[in-house]
């Protein structure tokens, strides 16, 4: 890889002064970069398509965070489809539909958008400047809703080039690449990793971490995932991230308890189901010991939703429950929260963590993007776990309670079929007396 990277960069070198008079005839840097953008889609010759992608990227870098915001608002407006063009393909392709016209169609319909970004990638190190790329454009979407197409042009090209099946699955262990172990610990987004050594504590031999590699990203970890082995399921992350591991071997199930995504520019590529199915494999294989697979997820937002809810709402969602008994969480103004008043009041804590969980919809998808990947994923909600999580951010975030799932083997398809279909949750039986 090393070897193709250093003649890519040999071809650019070579070239690169063909092309320095693109840069003295404009004003501003923009300008600059769209011009050589159209250069790049009309070249045919290889050697020339290197060069130019990579005086793009030269000078993309150097852009400031308005001049970016300028550029995607003029490639998105330059290269995107030609209403007038597709429906004259439409018409050619109606009055004689055969293999040639539906390719033109096909073309119109794209736009120039995908190709230009495909040409950006000829440039060594191509794909991981368009995946910082991408992470710039989604900062503009709020902004600009109209740039969602360019970023829906991205999301098809990352979903064929980060197919799983191109991906490496990576054991990562105290010797690995120290350069990676840092990444770890900078990107771990649900449990915060404070240092090197508390990274160890979390590879020792009850606890395995493992992440996808792309092999153009080799030092990159796209999306990592940390299982501990457990006694039943596990319903302490204290007790999991931190706690004694003297029994390692007294286990006869796995829980996991974080998935992070590494790369902000790869939001919305699938990868975290596939990576749960693949590591739940080679549990299976190494450790036959190993029964069951379980979560310990968060609940990001729940603390938020439940401040704006109105008392009646809540009074309605617990029934037969005094719903003043959980007023005591919207007066919290200190994160010393009561650890008993919160095991008293656990009944109806999980009616109301199981109704946001399950009813809270948008879109008919549940709202708690945590609960709709496993849901979706084929996963039962085991239990709603009170006093899970008693860090500073596992209160802010949902009270400290946490929920397990249960990955069910033989019912995974079936669950994640039903859901698809019918909009039903599965959910074990000692949880149904909380519905």
């Amino acid at each position: 890889m090393l070897g193709l990277k250093k003649f890519l960069n040999f071809i650019a070198d070579r070239s690169k002064g063909l092309f320095l008079n693109l840069f003295t005839k404009k004003k501003d840097s923009t300008s600059h970069l769209t011009d050589l953008c159209d250069q790049l889609i009309s070249e045919d010759g290889v050697v020339s398509g290197i060069t130019i992608a990579r005086e793009i990227w030269q000078l993309y870098e150097k852009l400031s965070l308005e001049e970016k915001e300028i550029f995607f608002l003029q490639i998105d407006k330059k290269y995107k489809p030609n209403y007038s063009i597709i429906v004259k393909a439409c018409k050619v392709f109606i009055d004689k539909n055969n293999e040639t016209n539906l390719e033109i169609l096909n073309e119109a319909t794209e736009g120039k958008r995908q190709e230009l970004i495909r040409r950006l990638n000829l440039a060594p190190n191509g794909t991981q400047y368009l995946v910082k790329m991408r992470e710039d454009l989604i900062y503009f979407l709020n902004k600009h809703p109209e740039l969602k197409s360019l970023d829906k042009d991205f999301r098809h090209l990352f979903r064929s080039w980060f197919n799983p099946g191109f991906l490496k699955l990576t054991r990562i262990k105290k010797d690995t690449d120290p350069d990676i172990l840092q990444k770890i610990i900078k990107n771990e987004r649900v449990h915060e990793i404070k240092s090197i050594e508390a990274l160890y504590r979390r590879l020792e031999n009850d606890r395995l971490l493992f992440a996808y590699f792309h092999p153009i990203l080799d030092k990159e970890p796209l999306i990592f995932v940390q299982v501990a082995f457990t006694k039943g399921v596990g319903n302490s992350i204290q007790a999991i991230t931190e706690g004694d591991i003297s029994n390692a071997d007294d286990y006869d199930a796995v829980t996991f308890y974080s998935i992070s995504n590494s790369n902000k520019g790869l939001q919305g590529i699938t990868l975290g189901n596939f990576l749960i199915k693949r590591v739940v494999f080679e549990i299976q294989q190494e450790f036959p010991k190993v029964k069951n697979f379980y979560t310990l997820s968060p609940i990001p937002g729940l603390a938020t939703w439940f401040a704006k809810q109105s008392d009646d709402k809540i009074k309605k969602i617990l029934k037969n429950y005094d719903y003043t008994q959980l007023m005591f969480l919207k007066e919290q103004d200190d994160i010393a929260f009561n650890q008993n008043k919160m095991e008293k009041n656990k009944d109806a804590l999980k009616k109301l963590v199981y109704y946001y969980l399950t009813e809270e919809k948008v879109n008919k998808k549940p709202v708690n993007g945590v609960a709709y990947f496993h849901i979706n994923n084929g996963a039962s909600i085991y239990d709603i776990v009170i006093n899970g999580n008693l860090s500073l951010n596992g209160y802010k975030e949902s009270f400290g309670i946490m929920v397990n799932y249960y990955y069910e083997l033989e019912k995974i398809v079936k669950n994640h079929e039903d859901f698809v279909n019918k909009g039903k949750i599965s959910i074990m039986n000692n949880l149904k007396e909380h519905v």
